[in-house]
């Protein structure tokens, strides 16, 4: 009889799904047990996109001031928030996750156009690749920020942050940061 291979060894992640079809490609949920491939995937084309995206999170919260390089310590911390929401929602939390990174995906932004000597901003779509990027960034600054100065710790922080992005709450760092976004870009039209 074959054991299936659970994330942090409670969660399964052959149950999540991914609604929006376009993101699907680069959100790898193929189940291990401990999402640490040491860069195999590094230095390739799209090979983050091959990366599980729990693993991707712990990789951008290491980004942020005392996690820099620690990726143990980030590791416990997304393990430790995963717990958590499970506790509070009863659901697997790699789906929040999921939905929550859905839900923090800007779809437009701006870029300069240089006419002669004056730089006009133009809205643009955003590749889904960059939209997964931008979502996982904005989640890890927004944990980061909230858990500075603040008696949280970075796990409770990280789990709110999941939890408030999932359900595309405004308070929400990432999904308010995706709306600014998308704003800006549509007064460049």
């Amino acid at each position: 009889m074959e054991e299936k291979t659970l994330l942090f060894g409670k969660y399964d992640l052959s149950e999540v799904t991914v609604a929006d079809p376009g993101l699907a490609k680069y959100m790898d949920l193929t189940p291990t047990n401990v999402p640490h491939s040491g860069g195999k995937h590094a230095n390739r084309w799209f090979g983050k996109s091959k990366l599980s995206i729990v693993e991707r999170l712990i990789n951008n919260i290491m980004r942020t001031e005392k996690y820099t390089g620690k990726k143990l310590k980030a590791y416990k911390a997304v393990s430790e928030a995963f717990d958590i929401i499970a506790a509070r929602t009863k659901s697997n939390p790699a789906q929040a996750l999921v939905t929550g990174l859905e839900n923090a995906a800007p779809r437009e932004e701006v870029t300069r156009l240089q006419f002669g000597g004056i730089s006009v901003p133009k809205a643009v779509d955003v590749s889904p690749q960059r939209r997964v990027d931008i979502a996982l960034r904005n989640l890890s600054l927004g944990v980061s920020k909230s858990s500075s100065k603040n008696k949280k710790s970075i796990a409770q922080c990280l789990a709110d942050e999941i939890m408030l992005a999932a359900k595309g709450d405004m308070t929400s760092f990432s999904v308010a940061k995706k709306e600014e976004i998308e704003r800006v870009a549509q007064s460049a039209r």
